[in-house]
């Protein structure tokens, strides 16, 4: 498994249009590639982190670069002030309990 972690600041006034845009992508990917899914966070600090689970780095590869235009980017980045580098990651120990839905 492979995540990669984002991290922005956003506008204020602009966090449900980042977490509706987020959620939509997310969706799509889900969908239509092979992703495992995203979660986001708002953290203390202010800044907002996303996290993206993929079966592996060629899967993520495949999957953006074959990505359509989505109208949802373009409100997502309206929403960002910044953009921090994103962090890759490879699972090491992995003990999260998903809720039963």
């Amino acid at each position: 498994m492979f995540t990669v972690l984002y991290k922005w600041r956003i506008y204020p006034g602009f966090e449900q249009q980042f977490i509706d845009s987020w959620s939509e992508i997310t969706a799509w990917y889900r969908e239509n590639t092979g992703s495992l899914g995203s979660r986001l966070h708002r953290g203390s600090d202010g800044l907002w982190y996303g996290y993206a689970q993929w079966l592996s780095v060629d899967a993520r590869s495949a999957a953006f670069r074959d990505r359509p235009a989505h109208p949802a980017r373009e409100k997502m980045a309206e929403a960002i002030e910044e953009s921090f580098d994103e962090i890759q990651f490879e699972v090491a120990a992995d003990y999260l309990i998903l809720p039963k839905s």
